[in-house]
């Protein structure tokens, strides 16, 4: 009997590496879900119901405030996040990394400098951030959590305390990082969206009629009918759009077309189906306004619910917490906030990092909201103006972004961008209206970041005025050792300086008090771009300057953390020679004083030199090993 040949089909490299790229597309898409998209996926909590009240100020809700607060969320998904942000701004990336000070960072390189107004712009927007991260965390858990209320009224009493019990654990857990616990986001976030739109989807058969909000007519109708609780409602009805600046923040972790697709086919719809059934029911039954998505499910689903609630909040909650560390990494490489400690969580995703005091910050900031205001109705109405604030940033640095750095003729540009930042502008004004309601604690919040990061900005360029005219240019210095040579060392000594061009300080003290020049002398300046990352072979440049002396540049990106022997190390391929065990690193610690007249208040001077005092030692921001290091000690008056 003849044996049968089996043919193994024959699979092309290009086939392959399709194959690849498809499994790993559909990965990111998943895990976009979890943190990209927590946040607003989790806004069918409470938004519905808290604009649907607004809309009805203590009356009874009717079918023409359901229609027009349907109608007014929809297209609030439609223009804000889809239009906008989706379509849009996902394009405008800098070097594939998004976020309000990325598309500062574009918009600097648009114009060719680092004009005040668009500084002014991307700080306010990250403050805002910051102010909307302290409500996120709060107002999501305690949302889910008060689904025990609906179970059974006995169990009220426990919902702070479980609350304060989740937030507490949840900021504990942090610097243990989040490589193991975010291959969980995705899966349960997706099992939420299915969820949320299943059980919208039963409760739309109550009074198919909801269909007809579809039509923006409805919520033209009643903002032009209803006048300042018109206003009100639209400023509830933002809550449905809360979190998507997030997508524009994470397109680094996951790119545009994942994020986009996740959205498509998976948030949009879920969003839209169960609003629209949470909108049915409430049609169905008027008196389901007090907690319409619980009451989607019936008591027996109650409990199970709450507990997928609950995960998807924590899941909402992280995601902002570690967007606020983000945050706060590039606002320290662009030069608005002083060095805090930055502990890397985990060595495969470098965008993992745990900041200490922003974490602290931020757990008292959450659990003293949740204490004071103790109700997310309450929580809700102090969300949205932080969130709305930094919403309408991205405007117009977006229009400079697409008129000058894509070309774009300024009439195109003006035509694509002023529709969303007119729908920016109404949304701001609606949610200033709650501002004594409790929108002023973020916004007051974020005043505060903004007074720290113009102190800041404002006193290191003093401080570099100042230290500037009592420096000796190192052109001069290096000449004036040919004439009269100084006792030489063996070894080398690396000098760190924020401005080449001088002899930096700590050489000068060494010169003074030790009498001694090293063999060989590196002034080394670190420069932090406006790109997030720098390829290696573009890291260090190395400028020989005499026989003694060379000028070292490290250039790293605003989400990199500067590494400086490993960077140093790089340089070998460009012919230096790095030993580190023969290497000394000199480093200037400046103790601040407060000047009789400066630039600044002398209040502003204080805040100034207490923030100075607060930073992370140079040596350990820079990682450079302490063993190695050696501090010289100035004090300077500002």
């Amino acid at each position: 009997m003849k044996k049968t040949e089996e043919t193994t089909p024959i699979v092309s490299a290009a086939e392959a590496e399709e194959s690849r790229a498809a499994g790993s597309f559909w990965k990111l898409t998943l895990g976009s879900l979890g943190v990209v998209y927590g946040d607003i996926g989790t806004s069918p909590l409470y938004a519905f119901r808290e604009a649907a009240k607004a809309a009805a100020a203590g009356g009874p809700v009717d079918r023409g405030i359901v229609l027009g607060v349907l109608s007014l969320i929809l297209w609030s998904l439609i223009l804000v996040v889809t239009l906008k942000y989706v379509l849009v701004l996902l394009r405008a990336d800098n070097n594939g990394e998004g976020g309000i000070l990325s598309l500062t960072a574009l918009a600097f390189r648009a114009l060719g400098h680092r004009a005040p107004a668009v500084l002014m712009l991307g700080i306010v927007g990250a403050a805002m951030f910051y102010g909307s991260s302290l409500i996120t965390p709060a107002l999501s858990v305690l949302s889910a959590v008060e689904g025990l209320k609906v179970a059974t009224p006995a169990l009220e009493p426990f919902v702070l305390p479980l609350t304060f019990v989740i937030l507490t654990f949840l900021f504990a857990v942090q610097s243990h990082g989040t490589a193991r616990v975010s291959a969980l986001f995705g899966p349960i976030t997706a099992l939420w969206f299915v969820v949320t739109a299943a059980i919208g989807a039963v409760h739309i058969a109550d009074d198919p009629s909801v269909l007809a909000a579809i039509n923006p007519f409805y919520g033209i109708n009643f903002l032009a009918g209803h006048g300042t609780i018109g206003l009100v409602t639209l400023g509830a009805v933002f809550l449905a759009v809360t979190g998507s600046e997030a997508l524009y923040a994470d397109l680094g972790h996951f790119g545009r077309r994942p994020i986009q697709a996740a959205w498509f086919f998976a948030v949009l719809p879920a969003l839209v189906i169960n609003y629209f059934g949470q909108g049915a029911l409430v049609l169905a039954s008027p008196s389901a306004i007090e907690n319409p998505f619980y009451l989607l499910v019936p008591e027996s689903m109650l409990l199970p619910l709450i507990a997928l609630a609950t995960a998807a909040t924590i899941i909402a909650s992280q995601a902002v917490i570690t967007g606020a560390y983000s945050l706060t990494q590039q606002a320290i490489q662009l030069g608005v906030l002083p060095r805090f400690e930055i502990r890397h969580t985990s060595e495969a995703h470098y965008g993992q990092i745990y900041i200490p005091r922003i974490n602290l910050l931020l757990l008292v900031g959450v659990l003293l909201l949740v204490g004071v205001f103790r109700t997310s109705s309450q929580l809700a109405a102090s969300y949205t103006l932080a969130v709305a604030a930094t919403v309408w940033v991205a405007g117009p640095l977006g229009l400079i972004v697409i008129w000058k750095l894509w070309r774009w003729p300024l009439a195109a540009a003006v035509m694509l961008m002023a529709p969303f930042i007119l729908a920016d502008s109404a949304f701001l004004i609606a949610a200033a209206m709650k501002f004594l309601q409790g929108a002023w604690v973020p916004v007051l919040f974020g005043a505060l970041v903004i007074l720290v990061m113009i102190t800041w900005r404002r006193g290191t360029a003093l401080l570099a005025q100042k230290t500037r005219r009592t420096e000796i240019p190192l052109e001069t210095l290096i000449r004036s050792f040919e004439k009269k040579p100084p006792h030489v060392v063996p070894g080398t000594a690396v000098f760190l300086t924020s401005d080449p061009q001088f002899a930096p300080t700590a050489l000068l003290h060494n010169l003074k008090h030790n009498k001694v020049l090293h063999e060989h002398n590196v002034i080394l300046t670190i420069v932090i771009t406006d790109t997030p990352r720098v390829p290696l072979a573009d890291r260090v440049t190395i400028t020989p300057i005499s026989p003694s002396f060379r000028l070292i540049a490290l250039r790293f990106g605003y989400v990199e953390s500067p590494n400086v022997p490993q960077a140093l190390a790089v340089a070998r391929k460009h012919g230096w020679h790095f030993d580190i065990m023969s290497t000394s690193f000199f480093l200037s610690r400046r103790a601040l004083k407060p000047a009789a007249h400066s630039g600044m208040p002398r209040w502003q001077d204080r805040l100034f030199i207490a923030l100075a005092r607060s930073a992370n030692d140079a040596t350990d921001f820079f990682q450079i090993p302490t063993e190695r290091v050696v501090e010289v000690g100035t004090q300077v008056t500002i």
